[in-house]
């Protein structure tokens, strides 16, 4: 074999590498992106220092319209516009079993760094503004939880237990 086509074999084979490296590497990102939120288990601890009160829900609906409603939904059924275009997708905010198996730590941490395609809010809103906004996505799942599906009966009250 001659140098030129000799060369050319190695840039093929070389080229071939690259693409199976870059299919890899897209695999392995892919398979990152769709895991289970890891918080660490300090931030899990964390307190929300805000008391609900008119003014935070107030605050904090506002800041949610204009950040998070686009993906998560004016109500956060995670059925927002932009939502249906992002794997995974968009947390529904008023599944009150998976919210209430959450700290608030866990939320603000959630909050403030985000990930893929979440961005992160640490910078763009004050310690505040993400705390209010825990007050507020909890809001969602209360709302969500009506008497009925709390006791199980139309009434609100617990239905009698058979004895047989």
């Amino acid at each position: 074999m001659t140098a030129a086509p000799q060369r050319t074999l190695v840039l093929r084979k070389t080229l071939f590498v690259l693409v199976l490296a870059l299919i890899a590497i897209s695999i392995v990102l892919a398979v990152l992106q769709n895991r289970e939120w890891v918080v660490p288990e300090e931030a899990k601890k964390l307190k929300n220092p805000i008391a609900p009160s008119p003014a935070a829900m107030g605050a904090a609906r506002s800041i949610y319209l204009d950040k998070c409603a686009k993906c998560h939904g004016e109500t956060g059924k995670g059925d927002g516009p932009e939502g249906k275009m992002y794997d995974p997708p968009p947390g529904n905010l008023t599944d009150a079993k998976h919210m209430n198996a959450r700290t608030d730590g866990e939320l603000f941490y959630q909050i403030s760094e985000g990930r893929k395609p979440m961005p992160a809010f640490k910078k763009r809103l004050s310690e505040e503004q993400r705390w209010q906004l825990v007050l507020l996505v909890r809001s969602f799942a209360k709302v969500a939880a009506t008497p009925q599906e709390q006791s199980g009966s139309p009434t609100g009250k617990s239905a009698p237990s058979s004895t047989r």
